[in-house]
């Protein structure tokens, strides 16, 4: 859930720092007030690609954070795991967006910079907006498809079919674009065999590789090695080297060690250090031969480098390159030698991919039947409450000619606002109102299936009013039991329903206008007082009782 949001600069907002709890939270105000600052504010968090033209006039910056908690966080742990984003620690999420009218936007999420594009799939994890144009979604058949599959759990089965789907696609492709080709000629395939064979003759293997130019390298320095390692050595070891004076120092400070006890210890640490010196000596010396090659090493050596210089001429730079070559040579030589036998083994692993589909397919349709008639019938329901007592949506689940990515169904929402009329396509009949309550009733009834904590509502209540409207805030309310819901509202109704309630007020009695957010869900007088309002008049003494009623009741 969201915990907490601090704004700075935003349009007509100076600075706010704002707490949220749980439930069901109303946003109210006078129009124009500036309501939905807030859920700008929330839709800037999310990804939202944002104007600068939204930066409060006078300033430089604007910024919007946020924090929310998450009781169980593995969903969106995921998510920032593979966005290569620090995880939620204890649950906690912190999201930070800056835009800045002369420098470039700053993004950070838990502290840690980042892109829009991960803001936007991050908010996808954690927030869903429903606002005033939404209906106009409902008329599209594949958003349509997805509300029902959502609702009917088909995800899974949904994403299984379509890796398939993809599978199957890219083997027709395959085959489409073999069938115009032609059969390698006998020349072809010996002239692609030797390209083969050069490469295999110059023993390409990672560690062959390297191995090879480390030597190479070394011999193509091994007269510098050679003096280098030899005048090491002999500094070391040779007749007047360090082992040697130091020796002669050691013979003096035994002596001493014969006076003085005390420094025998320091004479046996110069005698381990002699040993160590002659011992490195050794070593240098032993190196300096193995960086002798005789005439043969070298005649090998260069012969091994001029093939795989030839190999990496021809076919990449890298051994990655030549490696990748090979496999694709190959693979024409298998593919195009016997064309035919490679189409009927491609044509048959097409048509096994096809019958899978075609069960999938009949799975997932079978699924949208039964989820259809399950949405009709709670969609109805909540349809007949919100005023329409003998309409009908009706779910209509039709098969397709052709297999798509979606399976061999899709689904058509038909509606009947009257009683005696057929069911028509929702776009063809439904007015703006009455969408916009089929989409509520929707939503309402998805609300129980979807993952996303904190859902968002911006005039939701638009065309209604009296009793539908206090049913609508009972929805909302019964949704806050299961989301974090927001809500901007202009009825009283649906505000007193709410658990927590926010009140919007634009001040332009000074210099400049500024706007305000603040809670009044902690002191009921207040609450009525905003009510009465909405209502039509805070002076009324019917209108204070009529809120103080909404509110207890």
């Amino acid at each position: 859930m969201l915990q907490y949001i601090k704004i700075r600069n935003l349009a007509l907002m100076d600075e706010t720092s704002l707490e949220f709890d749980a439930g069901f939270t109303a946003v109210t105000g006078e129009t124009g007030a500036g309501k939905s600052i807030l859920l700008g504010a929330l839709s800037f968090l999310s990804g939202a690609r944002m104007s600068k033209i939204m930066i409060r006039q006078g300033s430089e910056t604007c910024e919007v954070e946020a924090g929310l908690f998450f009781a169980d966080a593995g969903r969106v742990n995921s998510m920032l795991e593979r966005l290569g984003l620090p995880l939620c620690e204890d649950g906690s999420l912190i999201l930070k967006r800056v835009i800045s009218r002369g420098r470039m936007p700053k993004i950070q999420v838990n502290g840690s910079l980042a892109t829009l594009g991960n803001l936007s799939a991050i908010g996808e994890a954690w927030i869903d907006f429903h606002g005033p144009g939404e209906p106009q979604k409902l008329f599209k058949e594949s958003w349509q498809r997805d509300l029902l599959d959502l609702y009917g759990g088909a995800g899974g089965q949904l994403s299984g079919f379509r890796r398939k789907y993809q599978d199957w696609r890219s083997l027709c492709g395959e085959i489409e674009s073999l069938r115009n080709e032609r059969q390698l000629s006998p020349e072809e395939r010996e002239f692609i065999g030797d390209q083969i064979r050069l490469i295999d003759g110059g023993e390409v293997s990672e560690e062959a590789v390297d191995a090879l130019e480390r030597d190479f390298n070394r011999l193509s320095k091994s007269r510098e090695l050679v003096e280098i390692s030899g005048g090491v050595a002999e500094e070391l070891t040779g007749e007047d080297g360090l082992s040697v004076r130091l020796g002669r120092i050691l013979q003096a400070a035994r002596e001493l060690g014969e006076v003085d006890s005390e420094t025998v210890s320091l004479a046996d640490r110069l005698e381990s250090s002699i040993i160590e010196i002659e011992d490195i000596g050794s070593e240098y010396s032993a190196h300096l031969e193995s960086c002798a090659f005789d005439e043969e090493q070298a005649g090998n050596l260069h012969e091994k480098m001029d093939r795989w210089l030839e190999i990496r001429r021809r076919y990449g730079p890298s051994f990655e390159a030549v490696m990748g070559k090979r496999s694709e040579l190959a693979g024409k030589l298998e593919r195009y030698s016997d064309l035919e036998g490679t189409l009927g083994k491609l044509q048959d692993d097409a048509a096994r991919l096809s019958r899978e589909l075609e069960k999938l397919a009949g799975a997932l349709g079978r699924k949208r039947r039964k989820a259809a008639v399950a949405l009709g019938a709670r969609a109805n329901k909540l349809i007949n409450s919100l005023g329409f007592k003998s309409a009908v949506l009706h779910i209509e689940v039709v098969r397709e000619k052709v297999l798509a990515a979606h399976g061999d169904t899709t689904c058509r929402f038909l509606f009947a606002p009257n009683t005696g009329e057929s069911p028509m396509p929702l776009k063809e009949i439904a007015s703006s109102g009455e969408t916009a309550r089929v989409m509520l009733a929707l939503k309402a009834v998805l609300a129980e299936v979807d993952a996303t904590p904190v859902l968002v509502f911006d005039e939701v209540d638009a065309n209604i009013g009296g009793e539908i409207a206090g049913f609508v805030g009972g929805e909302l309310a019964g949704l806050g039991g299961r989301h974090q819901v927001f809500c901007v509202t202009h009825l009283p109704q649906v505000a007193a329903r709410a658990d927590n309630h926010f009140v919007v007020d634009k001040d332009e009695s000074g210099k400049r206008t500024e706007i305000t957010i603040a809670p009044i869900h902690g002191t009921p007088g207040d609450r009525v007082i905003e009510l009465a309002r909405m209502l039509g008049d805070r002076r009324s003494e019917s209108a204070l009782k009529h809120a103080g009623e909404l509110l207890s009741g």
